[in-house]
């Protein structure tokens, strides 16, 4: 087993607090594989082999080569995924009941990855906000999104234990990008034709605050619905 580090929490996101707080030098520091957001909810982050990739608010993808890059959350690890098993015709609304046929890790953390022909991807990812942020929920209202067929591509994500949402996403966070690295964002829907799945199990949460940002240190969560807008954003 190893870790996830995990910079900033879904949480925050929830009543606008979209600074960026950490840079993309120093995310990879801790991961060669992750998924994320930049300043703004500048599109949607996939980090694959070492080399993240920003998906914009038309779909597209583009080498994020700013090291001044920030991000305001994002979850990070260095690969180790194990192969779990080869699927046909699998639905997103089935992945948990596939996953855990098989292995009993429903109270960790733990890394997906899922390779191979998908005959439908639904995603979404958002323009760059400015200031002052709007929120969360306000965000989503504004999200593009995207459907493709027949493509080849990688799902990179994050299954957090329910007990979890808020810090993060209860249940799976997944993002895809496409094989030929053109098209990807968060994934609302999907089905896998044909490929695989493997996993990586986490002994260690690694959970890093924004200590230095002073919205979030003085910000009140108590007044901020998080279970309700993470679940509203998520779908």
């Amino acid at each position: 087993m190893s870790e996830l580090f995990q910079h900033g929490t879904l949480a925050l996101l929830v009543p606008g607090l979209l600074e960026g707080t950490i840079s993309i030098q120093d995310v990879l520091k801790h991961g060669d594989t992750g998924i994320g957001t930049g300043q703004g909810l500048d599109g949607e982050l996939i980090v694959l082999d070492g080399t993240a990739y920003q998906v914009n608010g038309e779909g597209k993808v583009t080498v994020v080569n700013d090291t001044d890059f920030k991000l305001p959350f994002c979850d990070v690890h260095f690969a180790e995924f194990k192969p779990l098993k080869a699927v046909e015709k699998l639905k997103m609304r089935d992945v948990e009941k596939t996953v855990f046929a098989d292995v009993d890790y429903r109270n960790i953390f733990f890394g997906l990855k899922m390779t191979g022909n998908f005959s439908k991807v639904k995603a979404r990812s958002v323009n760059k906000q400015d200031k002052p942020y709007p929120s969360l929920t306000q965000t989503a209202d504004q999200q593009s999104v995207f459907n493709h067929e027949d493509i080849n591509g990688t799902i990179i994500g994050y299954y957090s234990p329910h007990i979890f949402n808020g810090p993060a996403v209860g249940g799976f966070h997944l993002h895809f990008i496409s094989e030929d690295k053109t098209v990807g964002g968060h994934l609302l829907d999907f089905e896998l034709a044909a490929g695989k799945i493997s996993l990586q199990p986490f002994e260690t949460l690694t959970q890093h605050f924004p200590v230095d940002n002073q919205e979030f240190m003085s910000h009140d969560f108590e007044k901020d619905d998080i279970a309700s807008a993470i679940d509203y954003a998520e779908k």
